[in-house]
């Protein structure tokens, strides 16, 4: 460690007897001597004047082994808890990390791979709690490059890009955007000839060769690999039940129904009417869904709308400014947890102080109850009216309903109609 040092003489005169602390086998130990030589070599002993941890010159494969299993046993040696064990510690997860660099050395990979319908990105995270999704095992950010599908967030290392065989999922949704509807359609282990219903590896229910694991989304077994009991909200089972607890599901599956969450694709009325019956917070967001279409042909024509940018209040849902009858997954799980409507009816209010309150504009488009002649000024999402399905006015509900037999409007339009003389033929 300090250079050439010259031998220590030790001289005995006659008559006296040597030191006790002057032990011989201290010096002269072949065995201390080489376990010292290969620690110094190594970099593993005591040196002041040493290079900073994890800095190592020129080792390779055999030498990093060495050196992990001097390490390990210097830890067990040293005292517990000490300082010389923590540094020593510190050194073993360099040197580990080092071994695994040289056994998987880092290559020019591009930025961008696509394969199967993924569109692979190299990603730059130095994360290790990421998992590979092919091969099931860590990935080490620090020592080895790894890649992330941006369609459906498939990762995996970049060594075992080439051995995927599953297609994107996205791919799927594009295609195909729509719900299995049934609870859990089961079609049994021998109808899959006992395989993993995606990668066909053998399995069986008792774990031989490979764990058979159900799907609760798509009802069918998968191994060890294809499923690792993900769990995920099942559409059919909020459909048909109202029920949210999440249930085991295999990774396509997982990953289907992360993309398909927040698309509009569930039409209630037609899958489950009866659903409106026993749900209330399910009739209360429609009302408010009726009321914003309703809302939206006054936004759609005043300037100070559209300035403001009112409907982009909705911007994470779209549909609810187009239909009032398609939902989304994430819409029913944001009912189910009342999210929705505390979100919703604050949009509402806000849409309705505009309208009524603050714009000049949007008033003046208003509505007289012609039916009493009397009130303020209606408008056709107010709880109070009623709208005629054939010309929009609005009216009074109770005026409405008690002269039901006719809309005012209706009859002057079609008194009007026949009052004016036709147009003349092109002769």
């Amino acid at each position: 460690v300090f250079g050439d040092v010259e031998p220590i003489s030790c001289t005995v005169y006659p008559g006296t007897k040597p030191h006790k602390m002057l032990r011989p086998e201290l010096f002269s130990s072949e065995s201390r001597s080489q376990s010292l030589d290969r620690a110094m070599d190594l970099g593993l002993a005591e040196d002041h004047f040493s290079r900073p941890v994890g800095s190592f010159v020129a080792l390779d494969i055999e030498q990093l082994k060495m050196a992990i299993e001097e390490c390990k046993r210097l830890i067990l040696e040293l005292p517990e808890h000490s300082e010389r064990q923590k540094d020593t510690v510190v050194k073993l997860i360099h040197l580990r990390l080092k071994l695994q660099e040289l056994k998987d050395p880092e290559e020019d990979e591009p930025n961008l791979r696509v394969l199967l319908e993924h569109r692979f990105s190299k990603e730059k995270s130095k994360s290790v709690k990421q998992t590979c999704d092919k091969c099931s095992t860590i990935i080490w950010g620090l020592i080895q490059t790894w890649y992330t599908c941006t369609g459906c967030y498939y990762r995996c290392h970049s060594k075992c890009l080439n051995l995927i065989n599953k297609p994107c999922v996205r791919s799927k949704v594009s295609h195909k955007s729509e719900y299995e509807l049934s609870i859990c359609p089961e079609i049994g282990l021998d109808r899959q000839d006992y395989r993993c219903a995606e990668c066909r590896t053998p399995v069986s229910l008792r774990g031989v060769p490979s764990e058979a694991r159900q799907c609760d989304y798509t009802g069918q077994y998968y191994c060890s690999t294809c499923h690792w009991n993900d769990t995920a909200v099942i559409p059919a089972r909020v459909i048909h039940n109202w029920e949210f607890e999440p249930r085991k599901v295999c990774r396509s599956s997982m990953r289907y129904l992360a993309l398909m969450l927040p698309r509009p694709v569930l039409k209630l009325r037609e899958v489950n009417p009866l659903l409106f019956n026993f749900v209330e917070e399910l009739v209360e967001i429609r009302k408010l869904r009726q009321d914003i279409l309703l809302m939206k042909p006054y936004f759609i024509t005043c300037k100070e709308a559209m300035e403001a940018r009112l409907l982009l209040q909705l911007h994470d849902r779209q549909h609810f400014v187009e239909n009032n009858d398609m939902y989304s997954l994430q819409d029913l799980i944001d009912i189910s947890s009342g999210r929705l409507s505390c979100s919703l009816t604050e949009i509402h209010t806000t849409f309705a102080k505009h309208i009524k309150l603050d714009c000049d504009r949007c008033q003046a488009k208003g509505f007289m109850c012609e039916l009493c002649k009397e009130g303020d000024i209606l408008f056709p999402f107010d709880s109070h009216t009623s709208v005629c399905h054939d010309c929009s006015a609005v009216f009074h509900r109770d005026c409405f309903y008690d002269n039901s037999t006719t809309c005012p409007k209706c009859a002057r339009m079609t008194e009007r109609k026949h009052d004016d003389p036709p147009y003349p033929k092109d002769t």
